[in-house]
């Protein structure tokens, strides 16, 4: 962690010398070509810091994790009493070891196959254990932004309808005697279903004999990556068909409260109107959304004291920010140009993610076979919209 701490620590100095830079060589808010391409160089410098830190991050993380016991000692004494409020079902030891003893034989006994119906599926497959199915859900918010960001909620089976509050009702000032208006709440409703997602990964069968190869890590990690990325894409930009609806798309009826003045660069005046655009209560908990390429052009503005909007972090998983606001950045966000929507604004705890419960793997013994591999194959189905438009702002670039 100090080593973390220190290259931070590196970063805050590297981008103080590169603002002074800036306000020493700028004239009128122009750079030479010269000392252009010496800040570029120096903010460059930032960014790398800023992507090693998060390596530094992931690798202390896999550490902790490599460093764990692989084993409990015994300490239940013989023939000790059934415990009636052990988990059962998909939560059970029981399944969980069965479900693992069919990922890695080819042919198991029908013991460990009675033991996982309580898991079938209608496709099949097997649902994954529940203590499993976490780690994926851990995997998949390691590899998707969004989810960290959103609210996540699991239905069971149907569309979900949600109740949302179109507008608010009012109080009155009343004369003596007078009779209290009517004055109702309206309701609207958003619907939530499940779109499928899916994908398969092929090991070789001496690997998956191998007992040192842990079969449970390296699928929740390779399926988390999978879906992580596939999900966050249709989370920020999906148009709806076949997958969840962006918050960027049309779709979501998010609001553009702001449009630039140029295809390709904004001002301290654009930021600061995307920022109250948001109403008071949705931007205490608000975060900037937009490409890493964009963040560049937040980096030279500043405000009315000459101070700069951007701020690296120093303190360890918390992010960069713009005014005190928190930055997430994500390449499936277009970076600027002519009339794309490239900065969003807003308290995405109002977009909801719907997991419907139960992820199932399917292991493929013959169409591999040939190779001397082993497919397994995952399916999980998620929706996600936003439920309160308001909650969420739009910068959009104007059109060339």
């Amino acid at each position: 962690m100090s080593k973390i701490l220190d290259l931070m620590e590196k970063r805050a100095k590297a981008w103080q010398a590169a603002k002074n830079y800036l306000d020493t060589k700028s004239k009128d808010g122009m750079l030479s070509a010269e000392d252009a391409e010496v800040y570029d160089r120096m903010e460059t410098d930032v960014v790398n810091m800023g992507k090693e830190v998060a390596r530094l991050k992931r690798q202390e993380d896999l550490d902790r994790e490599l460093a764990m016991a692989t084993s409990k000692p015994i300490v239940e004494k013989p023939q000790a009493p059934i415990d009636e409020d052990a988990p059962s079902g998909l939560a059970s030891k029981q399944y969980a070891k069965a479900f693992w003893k069919v990922m890695r034989s080819k042919n198991p006994g029908h013991e460990v196959l009675n033991a996982l119906t309580i898991g079938t599926d209608t496709e099949g497959g097997y649902l994954v254990p529940d203590e499993f199915e976490h780690t994926l859900v851990k995997a998949l918010e390691e590899n998707n932004i969004f989810r960290q960001l959103a609210d996540v909620i699991t239905t069971a089976s149907g569309d979900k309808k949600i109740p949302v509050v179109a507008s608010h009702g009012s109080a009155s000032w009343l004369e003596e005697g007078a009779s209290v208006p009517e004055s109702n709440e309206v309701f609207g409703q958003v619907s939530i279903g499940a779109f499928k997602l899916g994908t398969m990964i092929k090991i070789s069968d001496e690997l998956l004999n191998d007992s040192a190869f842990n079969i449970e890590s390296y699928i929740a990690e390779e399926f988390g990556r999978r879906v992580g990325t596939k999900e966050e894409e249709a989370f920020f930009v999906g148009d709806g068909t076949g997958k969840p609806t962006g918050i960027f798309d049309v779709a979501s009826n998010a609001e553009v409260s702001v449009t630039a003045n140029s295809a390709t660069a904004i001002t301290f005046d654009e930021a600061m109107d995307l920022y109250y655009s948001l109403r008071s209560p949705y931007r205490k908990k608000a975060v900037f959304v937009m490409n890493e390429a964009t963040v560049k052009a937040f980096r030279k503005l500043k405000d009315g004291n000459g101070q700069y909007l951007w701020q690296p972090s120093l303190t360890a998983e918390t992010p960069d920010t713009i005014l005190n606001r928190p930055i997430y950045t994500s390449s499936y966000i277009p970076a600027l140009a002519a009339g794309i929507k490239g900065i969003g604004f807003g308290d995405l705890s109002y977009y909801w993610v719907a997991d419907r419960q139960g992820r199932s793997f399917h292991r493929l013994n013959e169409l591999f076979a040939v190779n001397g591999q082993v497919g397994f194959m995952s399916t999980q189905r998620v929706d996600g919209k936003l439920v309160l438009p308001e909650a969420f702002k739009i910068l959009q670039m104007k059109t060339a």
